[in-house]
């Protein structure tokens, strides 16, 4: 996978309208998210509609408290592996709402955010990390401030509003394969 303008050529391009400029040009952090849409419904058109602000409400009883919602991820990985990204990984995306990391707050300002199409109990696909773990990859070399220790998840950001990627997301899995490929470019 390769950037052009933060956009990665690995996948699939379908622009929100929901981003604005970083303040300082800055991505040193990846929060990993969760999202379905209704819950617990995997292979909708609405999360997808949704970030693209044109999510029409009255699809499900479920989507009225999203109505003027303006939100957008940098990415989503579907259940099958397809990559999909929304916002250029060099403008702020609006994934993270009220948000702390250490002493910053605001996490979008330079945070890059992944959603994983699931829920904090239904085990990601095989294909999800896959997918996951080589965007990933291809974002700590693109973005050299970007380390495995700054990957978090929403949960971590924001513990008072939210707990995904939840429990059936396996950190281990993930961070293992990440520091095999560390290892892997340092020698």
């Amino acid at each position: 996978m390769q950037f052009d303008s933060g956009w990665c050529d690995g996948a699939v391009r379908f622009e929100s309208p929901h981003f604005n400029q970083r303040p300082l040009a800055e991505v040193s952090l990846l929060v990993i998210h969760n999202i379905s849409l209704p819950a617990g419904c995997f292979g909708l058109p609405y999360i997808d509609q949704l970030f693209q602000g044109c999510l029409d409400i009255n699809a499900d009883v479920s989507f009225a408290p999203l109505q003027g919602l303006q939100v957008s991820a940098h990415f989503l990985i579907r259940r099958n592996g397809e990559c999909v990204q929304y916002v250029s990984c060099d403008d702020r995306a609006w994934h993270a709402g009220l948000s702390r990391y250490g002493e910053r707050d605001n996490c979008n300002d330079f945070s890059i955010g992944i959603e994983l199409e699931g829920t904090d109990t239904v085990p990601y696909t095989d294909e999800q990390y896959q997918s996951l773990i080589e965007l990933t990859q291809a974002l700590l070399l693109e973005y050299p401030l970007l380390t495995i220790d700054r990957i978090v998840g929403h949960c971590d950001i924001a513990p008072i509003r939210k707990t995904d990627p939840g429990q059936s997301f396996v950190w281990e899995r993930y961070l293992s394969k990440l520091k095999e490929y560390t290892e892997t470019m340092r020698s």
